[in-house]
């Protein structure tokens, strides 16, 4: 049985783990051994059943600009925390002896992660058994980056990487419309599709029924969507039932507020495992634009209002929204204009348009990554 050595790191939302957890366990399904490195906080129901699990002390982003790390405390990542973190890791390496690595996210992201990763790199480099090295990056990536940043990009990928696999559509959206050196590396490059969950199954009485679905990704910057669209709902004649996920990082003083402040028919919980479900028996999603919850949304063809994250600079959640709304899918709030007003004649609009029946996008990304790996390890004989 093929042994897969999966990194990734979380630092604010829950993004990365969730993708990646879902990569894991179609990964376990093809009939690999996956054991999944994580660097972030513990949560609860990741990595997916079936994938051992490997935490590395935790560190997570100090703010929402990525630039620093802190600890589970809040207290900056020292040079000693980075230093047991990089062993921690490359110990890890040793004992497992993979066929496979995957890097979430590097060299595209995570540098604040060098640290160890770099050094990860060189022991592959060194190991006698040198596994296959693989970079799994979402189809949109975060622009304005540094002058050389792109370069260096590059030239990791070029020394140390065996395939890149994009977890996109090219028909949606190409790697170099976010990335322009992407052309440099095309021989590296392969799609899997959008990583989105399994299509929910048919609709049941016995189902937990929602009309509309309010949900804040992990929750750490969700606070401002989950209020607003609170007092949407209070200037929109009645639409059904209300479920207001806040994500499982909001404040405990900010959840509490919220919760006392909402009417009957709006529930406000923390999490749903059942997410996807939910949506499939939706009339609307109202969501930041991050990666998984527009997998979701594109899978259960639920209609949707979108307010992208985009603060501290931030460009990718924009990206996929402006193009979803050109392609007729969603309609779209931009974060810097959002009140109550403005985001219920979004879902005014939204509630408007024609379901997403025909979606031709290919949303089969996790089994196809599976199928890829293994074809790739076929090759190398």
């Amino acid at each position: 049985m093929p042994k897969v050595f999966f990194y990734v790191q979380h630092l604010l939302g829950i993004g990365h783990l969730a993708r990646a957890s879902r990569i894991a366990a179609a990964l376990v399904e093809d009939g690999f051994a996956v054991s999944m490195v994580t660097g972030g906080l513990p949560l609860e129901g990741f990595p997916a059943p079936g994938v051992e699990h490997i935490q590395l002390q935790p560190a997570i982003a100090a703010g929402d600009s990525f630039t620093k790390l802190k600890d589970a405390d809040g207290n900056p990542v020292t040079e000693a925390a980075e230093a047991l973190r990089r062993d921690q890791l490359i110990t890890a390496y040793r004992a497992q002896r993979p066929d496979v690595v995957i890097l979430e996210a590097f060299p595209f992201g995570r540098r604040q992660l060098r640290f160890e990763l770099l050094p990860l790199l060189d022991e592959i480099k060194r190991s006698e058994w040198r596994p296959l090295v693989l970079s799994s990056v979402r189809d949109i990536l975060q622009q304005n980056r540094k002058a050389g940043r792109d370069e260096e990009t590059i030239a990791l990928v070029r020394e140390h990487f065996d395939r890149v696999l994009v977890h996109g559509d090219p028909n949606f959206v190409r790697l170099e419309e976010t990335f322009p050196p992407a052309a440099q590396i095309a021989d590296k490059l392969v799609y899997t599709g959008l990583v989105a969950p399994a299509p929910p199954r048919s609709k049941s009485d016995t189902d937990a029924k929602f009309d509309v679905i309010v949900s804040a990704g992990g929750g750490a910057v969700g606070g401002a969507l989950i209020e607003t669209a609170i007092g949407a709902h209070a200037e929109l004649p009645p639409l059904g039932r209300w479920c207001v996920i806040t994500g499982p990082n909001l404040e405990p003083d900010e959840f509490s507020r919220i919760s006392g402040s909402t009417a009957a028919e709006v529930e406000i919980v923390r999490f749903r495992r059942d997410f996807a479900r939910l949506l499939g028996n939706a009339k609307l999603s109202i969501s930041q634009a991050g990666y998984n919850t527009v997998c979701d949304i594109l899978q259960a063809k639920c209609r949707a209002v979108l307010v992208p994250f985009s603060a501290a600079g931030e460009t990718e959640q924009t990206v996929r929204a402006e193009k979803l709304t050109r392609l007729g899918l969603v309609s779209t709030v931009g974060e810097d204009e959002l009140t109550p007003t403005k985001l219920a004649a979004a879902i005014e609009n939204a509630l408007a348009l024609e379901p997403a029946n025909s979606i031709s996008l290919k949303l089969n990304g996790a089994r196809q990554t599976a199928a890829t790996v293994r074809q790739l390890l076929a090759m190398r004989g």
